[in-house]
């Protein structure tokens, strides 16, 4: 169009290509959506895990457990498990806690340290 001036920026090398950005506030949500996840992941799995080899100390059937972890909390867990394996609460609570800790061992061995990742 006659008369009309162009626009420096429009003359200038790469003015095509649109500003890039760093968004550090989406970033961070980010990461700590996906750490967030990470460790409940790992907490579940060792709930399960922990349950499962609860079960066979008591010998009870270890296939029963996903249902058993699905649908009940730790308490209410421990007393069904005492209630199934005729053995006192307390103790079952104790080697629950036994499990706990194998069960975090084995999946650090097997996944490596639920530790959340910091920002260098």
């Amino acid at each position: 169009m006659p008369g009309v001036i162009p626009s420096l920026s429009a003359n200038l090398p790469g003015a095509h290509i649109p500003a890039m950005t760093f968004d550090l506030g989406k970033a961070m949500r980010r990461k700590e959506e996906h750490e967030s996840a990470r460790l409940e992941d790992f907490a579940f799995r060792r709930r399960v895990r922990a349950t499962r080899l609860l079960a066979e100390r008591l010998d009870l059937d270890p296939l029963l457990v996903p249902a058993w972890v699905a649908g009940h909390g730790e308490a209410s867990l421990i007393d069904r498990l005492a209630t199934l394996s005729s053995h006192r609460a307390d103790t079952v609570a104790q080697l629950y806690q036994d499990c706990l800790a194998s069960a975090y061992r084995e999946l650090v061995a097997e996944r490596g340290d639920p530790t959340p990742h910091r920002l260098a």
